[in-house]
């Protein structure tokens, strides 16, 4: 290993691992001790496994923080969805795993296809600052994009405001349409959320250790174990990127 990549990305001896909460597939549940644990804080306990460091977990409620906190010292990597708007200050490695995003319609919607939801007059309800709230920000031309604050306050829009569509991921949109009898998640996707783990733009030997990493982790079956042990359904293996 390196002595660049471990001062880099391990410079107070302990790697910190900017971690997401409120990603629920890939952070479902406590420890003992309260610390995070899903296939996100395996995959940090991983990496500093390779480095010969402990890990040190850094919470964040939202991913928009962990991303705001890139640069100032606060984590070593973040795991968080690769999005342009972050990359302009995160150096990410190729995608670990992906999660489809869709959308939820109501009850009696006459929207039964993706490409019906971008059109004047038609109202979604997104979770700020998420990945695919980023996605839409840069793609969506004529609906209009309602933000929440979090998740639940998203569907809690969606439905007490009567907009037309939730924009999510499927795996939660299935629980959200659970709660309302009549709606329909829609088939397909508009995006996916590609999971990622990142560092700092100036860590550049950091950066091609993590991305030699995450390929060398899905090549080897590890994503694909650290999914089924936490039994996370509506979370895949991301496909092998090109050789850089």
């Amino acid at each position: 290993m390196s002595p660049d990549i471990v001062a880099q990305l391990a410079p107070t001896g302990v790697l910190r691992a900017g971690i997401n909460l409120s990603n629920f597939l890939l952070v479902t549940g406590r420890g003992a001790e309260g610390e995070p644990v899903g296939v996100a804080p395996d995959m940090a306990r991983a990496i500093a496994d390779r480095l010969g460091v402990p890990v040190r977990y850094v919470p964040y409620p939202r991913p928009g923080e962990l991303a705001d906190a890139a640069g100032t010292g606060a984590w070593d990597i973040g795991l968080i969805g690769a999005e342009p708007q972050r990359a302009e200050k995160i150096a990410f490695s190729p995608a670990y795993c992906e999660i489809q995003a869709t959308y939820l319609v109501p009850p009696g919607s006459a929207i039964v296809a993706m490409d019906q939801v971008d059109r004047p007059g038609v109202r979604i309800a997104v979770a700020a600052r998420a990945a695919y709230d980023l996605w839409l920000e840069r793609n969506i031309r004529h609906a209009g994009l309602h933000r929440a604050p979090t998740l639940d306050a998203s569907f809690e829009l969606f439905r007490d405001e009567g907009l037309e569509a939730l924009a999510g991921l499927r795996p939660k949109l299935l629980e959200d349409a659970a709660k309302l009898p009549g709606s329909r998640v829609l088939e397909g996707q508009f995006m996916a959320v590609q999971q990622a783990v990142g560092t700092a733009k100036p860590n550049v030997a950091a950066a091609a250790f993590l991305r030699d990493f995450v390929e060398e982790a899905k090549a080897s079956g590890l994503v694909a174990a650290l999914i089924a042990r936490h039994q996370v359904r509506g979370l895949s293996v991301a496909p092998a990127s090109a050789p850089v």
